[in-house]
């Protein structure tokens, strides 16, 4: 019997798509799914002519592999992956490979690659991006944790990867979770995305109302030119779709957002490395926020919420603002999602190729975007500048927004639209080029009630003061 190039375990929409797009490759795949059905029911569509093998448990998918055995697992995060390395460990053996395509923590990666690598079992984390059309023609692919691992899975990731001028969007990203670290910030950045995104429809529609068709035509021509992206393009193609009485299907879709835990887990992560990433946070919360639709609707009887609609005549005025603030607002989420991945390097002692990363997420995956080719070229200057926004082409490129993006967050303030994103974003921006800011009034208070000390504009940094602010109001070098 030929033995199969790859394991899948988990045919679900993910798992199935990239079993065929393998199989489509020339790989041989054995497949294994906990719930027969379900196998069976994707042998009888889509196995004819493909040399695909099903086994019935682990064990056997587990004999019907070459070696090294490579298995992947598309299962849901957290116990079931668990359960299933559990089951998987006393099959294999040394050099073997066992990849987590799931939305695992990278945390769970790190002690899996631990675990694993004491039996010499090869663990690798990797994101993989997509969507269901990602995984069946062209995902983006994350992966790292054991690097003797990549030789061996490299040239099968990379022919099932998207492509974008012959460069397979499948890079090693290094040891550990790092794989599963890069997947969690391109999940960040997307939750910014969207949010931004969903803001100025709501803008669109409720400060300046805008049809859904408008809505649709706007979005399709942003498309075109700065803003060009794969969120964009759906959202064009979402205003446009038709529930089966002619009306907008978007306005029959409850207003709560979803959330599987990555948004939760970068802000997490961000708090614990003292990054300031705000519009991904904001985004986070106003998923939260519209989880309470009860207490929304009871606000809204209470404290009234119907925006004012801005005059018809400057409506082309406020398109344009918002075009400006909906890519100035991007910029910042990119900006913020690298600061995060450049001291998460530091802390885990990666090497994350930062420049290489952005041009994973060109293709085959939800937050790719025209200008990732020149977040690449940022991290190739020399030196490398300490953040995005000090890039010679984002700071032009925010500047020349930055009329816009104002009137698009005054917009929303005067006509009573929610735009956290927008707006903190903007704040962020203010905040990052104010050289002498607000926060000697915090330090001050800080040294009144608690004799936490404060540095002095007018000496060495090093030395600490207090001041007997309830005394005589004398300053002492505290350290």
């Amino acid at each position: 019997m030929t033995k199969s190039d790859i394991g899948i375990v988990g045919l679900g929409v993910m798992g199935a798509n990239l079993a065929l797009n393998l199989s489509d490759k020339g790989y041989r795949v054995s497949v294994y799914n906990r719930t027969s059905a379900v196998t069976s029911e994707f042998i009888e569509t889509h196995g004819q002519g493909r040399t695909i093998a099903v086994a019935d448990n682990l064990q056997q998918l587990v004999s019907q592999l070459g070696s090294p055995r490579v298995i992947l697992l598309m299962v849901t995060a957290g116990r079931a992956v668990e359960a299933v390395i559990e089951q998987l460990q006393p099959l294999l053996e040394p050099g073997d490979i066992v990849i987590d395509g799931g939305n695992s923590n990278y945390q769970d990666s790190n002690r899996r690659w631990l675990e694993l690598a004491a039996w010499g079992i090869h663990f690798v984390g990797m994101g993989v991006s997509g969507g269901e059309d990602g995984a069946r023609f062209g995902p983006s692919l994350m992966p790292g944790g054991a690097a003797a691992a990549w030789p061996v899975i490299r040239d099968m990731f990379q022919a099932i990867a998207a492509r974008v001028d012959g460069v397979p969007c499948c890079q090693w990203l290094g040891d550990g979770g790092a794989g599963h670290y890069v997947k969690m910030i391109h999940n960040g950045i997307e939750y910014g995305d969207m949010q931004l995104i969903a803001e100025v429809c709501h803008l669109m529609q409720h400060a300046l109302g805008l049809s859904h068709d408008d809505m649709a035509d706007c979005f399709a021509a942003w498309n075109g030119g700065r803003l060009e992206s794969y969120l964009i393009e759906i959202t064009a193609r979402i205003l446009r779709q038709r529930d089966r009485d002619g009306s907008p299907l978007v306005e029959r879709i409850l207003d709560m957002a979803g959330n599987k835990g990555t948004g939760v887990w970068t802000a997490h992560d961000a708090l614990a490395n003292a990054v300031p990433l705000t519009l991904i946070s904001e985004a986070v919360h106003a998923r939260m926020l519209s989880a309470r639709k009860s207490e929304r609707v009871a606000a809204a009887a209470l404290l009234g919420s119907v925006p004012t609609l801005v005059a018809e005549s400057d409506r082309s005025m406020y398109l344009d603002a918002l075009h400006d603030a909906l890519y100035a607002a991007k910029l910042v989420s990119y900006t913020q999602g690298f600061m995060l991945m450049q001291s998460a390097a530091k802390t885990n002692g990666w090497a994350l190729p930062f420049g290489d990363i952005a041009l994973l997420w060109r293709a085959g995956c939800i937050i790719r975007s025209r200008f990732l080719t020149d977040i690449k070229n940022s991290f190739e200057r020399e030196p490398v500048p300490p953040s995005l926004l000090q890039d010679p082409f984002f700071a032009a490129e925010v500047k020349a927004s930055e009329a816009g993006w104002r009137l698009a967050v005054m917009l929303a303030v005067k006509h009573g639209v929610a735009a956290p994103a927008l707006s903190s974003a903007l704040s962020f921006y203010d905040g990052y080029r104010c050289a002498n800011g607000s926060a000697n009034i915090i330090q001050a208070q800080r040294d009144f009630f608690g004799a936490h000390t404060y540095q002095r504009t007018d000496g060495d940094e090093s030395n600490h003061f207090h001041t007997r602010w309830l005394g005589d109001g004398g300053e002492e070098i505290a350290s």
